[in-house]
């Protein structure tokens, strides 16, 4: 049985003191490859330092985090897309918008979102991880004005309705499922009962969001287990039937071909 965790973040200071117990402890819950999206450009460095010690496991993003925008939004994108020329990098991540916590930086996190999008398209339409809490609208309407006929990527750590899940399968986008899938009471689990599995793909986004029981404790990939064992009980199927579909999803989607 092969898992995949298709966002994670254990490049992080969260993790500085014992990585390689982290990976190990991925490898004996079957998880054999990572994804490891970027929030803006001073992320990139640690995120390769992890990718270069195991290149067959680990698969790297690059992108400007709609919570890392601010005032020198062109100057933060143009540091990041010269990584785009890079072989090793898979796709463009984690973007899109957040307006969950404030509005000072709307017109710049638009313009982060397009313009990361447009790079998309760019290079041979690389796949995208695209963040979007309280801004499903405003994402909308950003897709409105790129007008394209095909979108390639994830919705991360998706939070919305099932309508709109219809709504950005139709698009082409596959529907990223984390620890809340097991929080008591879940909507999302409503989601996933209703929705095909092969347009979903598993993530932890570590260190955040770790599922039941072990919230409050740092997450970490070796839990994607618990999270497919999950959406196999909703959906009435085995767990490596969950683990065989949504890994086939995830490196058909999100690996540069």
């Amino acid at each position: 049985m092969i898992l995949t965790d298709t966002h994670t973040h254990i490049y992080g200071e969260e993790f500085l003191d014992d990585i390689d117990s982290v990976v190990l402890r991925a490898e004996e819950n079957d998880v054999k490859n990572i994804f490891l999206p970027t929030t803006e450009a001073e992320s990139i460095s640690p995120m390769l330092d992890l990718y270069k010690t195991n290149p067959k496991m680990f698969y790297a993003f690059v992108g400007l985090y709609p919570g890392s925008v601010n005032k020198d939004v062109s100057l933060q994108l143009s540091q990041i897309k010269p990584y785009l020329d890079d072989k090793r990098i898979s796709g463009i991540g984690e973007i899109g918008l957040d307006f969950y916590w404030d509005r000072d930086f709307v017109e710049e996190q638009i313009t982060a979102f397009k313009t990361q999008m447009q790079w998309s398209k760019q290079y041979n339409d690389l796949p995208v991880s695209i963040h979007c809490r309280k801004a499903f609208e405003e994402i909308f309407s950003c897709f409105n004005d790129l007008n394209y006929a095909k979108y390639n990527g994830v919705f991360h750590c998706f939070g919305g309705d099932i309508n709109q899940a219809n709504k950005v399968i139709e698009m082409g986008f596959k529907l990223g499922i984390g620890g809340v899938v097991t929080f008591k009471n879940a909507h999302l689990a409503e989601i996933v009962r209703q929705i095909d599995l092969q347009n979903i793909v598993l993530e932890t986004d570590a260190p955040y969001i770790t599922p039941a029981p072990y919230r409050g404790k740092r997450n970490e990939p070796m839990y994607i287990k618990i999270i497919a064992q999950k959406i196999a009980e909703i959906k009435e199927i085995t767990l490596e039937e969950v683990a065989e579909v949504t890994t086939d999803t995830a490196m058909k989607l999100l690996t540069r071909q």
